[in-house]
């Protein structure tokens, strides 16, 4: 590699490793203090860099919540259109899928998550750049909806059930559930010391014992 090549390859290594220390450190300071309390200089200062290093990189403090947002959702498309790919039976996939959700209980990040939402729903506009967050998620229903078909097709689901919307809403509350359990700490349970892998794993069995043809 010549040396001009070389300077290339390091100050392009360089901006993306700046790049993952911001959204790191957004995603902290977003999750502590909230999305709307935060500023730029929070986040700067946490990413240990200049204000205008960060506004570089994301002129408004929009694009960075949105960027966030959708760096959080990679992982799940991955895992989604890994399992789709897998030559299982739909209940095998389903079961996977749960247990996803199961071994991804990172606390700040849900926290963001709900933060997001709350704040995107309240928003009079629409938040910048959302169409790439509504695109990640349309890519993972795309996976979902292998699955679901997967499902139709190879008689591991009850046939007396109707699929697509049975399916649909298990993962969703099985999701929703987890998401709460995550963020226990600040809800009332009946049960504060029960495991939330144990109540997860139970509600698990339950559902698939529902689906199993």
């Amino acid at each position: 590699m010549n040396p001009k090549a070389r300077y290339e390859k390091e100050r392009s290594d360089g901006k993306q490793q700046r790049l993952y220390t911001i959204l790191e450190s957004a995603e902290r300071i977003f999750s502590q203090k909230g999305i709307e309390k935060s500023t730029m200089q929070d986040v700067a200062s946490e990413a240990n860099i200049g204000i205008a290093t960060l506004f570089r990189y994301f002129p408004r403090k929009e694009k960075l919540i949105v960027a966030v947002a959708t760096r959080m959702l990679e992982p799940m498309l991955d895992y989604f259109k890994h399992v789709a790919d897998l030559p299982l039976t739909c209940l095998e996939k389903i079961e996977m899928l749960f247990d996803f959700f199961i071994q991804d209980q990172n606390h700040l990040s849900i926290i963001f998550m709900v933060n997001f939402e709350s704040y995107a729903s309240h928003l009079n506009e629409p938040v910048e750049d959302v169409l790439d967050f509504n695109a990640l998620n349309r890519k993972i229903w795309h996976e979902y909806s292998r699955i679901i078909q997967n499902g139709v097709e190879d008689g591991s689901i009850r046939a007396d059930l109707p699929v697509k919307e049975t399916l649909i809403t298990l993962m969703n509350s099985f999701a929703l559930f987890s998401r709460k359990l995550t963020m226990k700490e600040n809800i009332l349970l009946l049960e504060s010391d029960l495991d939330s892998d144990k109540q997860l794993e139970l509600l698990k069995q339950i559902f698939l014992e529902h689906l199993k043809a």
